[in-house]
C-alpha cells in the first residue's frame, strides 16, 4: 500500500531552499498576471518556462496563489471553527481526507495564499485506503465534534475509486468514536456541483471555494493541532 501519501523522493530538490527563493520570486510574477486578468494555467506556463520550473514546482505555485479579488471574496465568506456549533456542514470528503492523510505521512503541505493548506497529492480518479486513512477521518470528526456540529454531510465523488469503501470507513469511525453529531455520506456524480451555493462547506478546493456561500478552513485547524510545518512558496 502507498503509506507515504503525496511524497515523491524528487521533492528533496524542487523545494531545496534554493528552489524556494526562485519559486516565491516566479509566484509574485504569475500573481501580478492574474491580477491583470490573466489565466492560471497560461500565466503559469509563461512564468515557470523562465523560471525553468518543474511541474511540480508549477502546480505548487498554481495551487497556492489567488487573485486580489478571490482572495478577498474568499476570505469575507470564511468562518471561524467554533461558528460550526448546531449548524449542518459539507464537507469535501476526498479533498479534506486526502490533505490530511498527506499530513499524517509527514509529506509536502503548502500554506495559501487563502489560508488553506493544499497538496500536491494529484490522485486523478485513483484512490486507495492507507494506514494513514483511518486517523484522518478521526482528526477530522475531532474537530467537528468539539466544534458542535450538527449535521455532517461528507460528500464522495462516485467517479473515484474505492469511493464505496471509504464510505464504508467513515461510517466505522463514526460509530467507534461514537460521534454525537448527524452524519449523513453520500456518494455523488458531481461533488463540485453539489457544494455550490451551501453554507458552512469543508474544503480547500479553489473552485469551490469561489461558488460556496461560506467555508470553514478545517485543514488549516488540524495542521495547528498537529503542528504541522507547510511550506509557502509565494511572499
Amino acid at each position: 500500500m502507498d503509506a507515504k501519501r503525496g511524497y515523491v523522493p524528487e521533492d528533496e530538490r524542487n523545494f531545496s531552499p534554493e528552489a524556494m527563493n526562485t519559486m516565491r520570486t516566479a509566484s509574485r510574477h504569475i500573481a501580478y498576471l492574474l491580477n491583470e486578468g490573466y489565466d492560471l494555467k497560461q500565466a503559469a506556463v509563461f512564468v515557470g518556462n523562465h523560471f525553468l520550473l518543474s511541474e511540480r514546482q508549477r502546480l505548487a505555485i498554481m495551487r497556492s496563489v489567488a487573485s486580489g479579488q478571490q482572495l478577498a471574496d474568499r476570505k469575507m465568506k470564511l468562518r471561524p471553527v467554533n461558528e460550526m456549533a448546531g449548524q449542518e456542514v459539507w464537507v469535501d470528503g476526498f479533498n479534506i481526507i486526502i490533505t490530511l492523510e498527506v499530513l499524517l505521512s509527514n509529506s509536502l503541505l503548502f500554506e495559501c495564499m487563502d489560508g488553506t493548506i493544499r497538496d500536491l497529492a494529484a490522485l486523478r480518479g485513483t484512490y486507495r485506503l492507507i494506514p494513514e486513512t483511518k486517523e484522518a477521518v478521526r482528526l477530522m470528526f475531532s474537530v467537528l465534534q468539539e466544534a458542535g456540529a450538527g449535521k455532517i454531510n461528507i460528500l464522495l465523488d462516485e467517479p473515484v475509486s474505492n469511493s464505496g469503501r471509504l464510505k464504508a470507513l467513515i461510517a466505522d469511525v463514526a460509530e467507534e468514536d461514537h460521534c454525537s453529531f448527524d452524519l449523513d455520506i453520500q456518494i455523488l456524480r458531481d461533488v463540485d456541483r453539489a457544494l455550490y451555493r451551501k453554507e458552512y462547506v469543508i474544503t480547500s478546493d479553489s473552485v469551490i471555494l469561489d461558488h460556496c456561500v461560506s467555508w470553514v478552513n478545517l485543514t488549516a485547524e488540524c495542521m495547528k493541532r498537529r503542528a504541522g510545518h507547510p511550506l509557502r512558496v509565494w511572499h
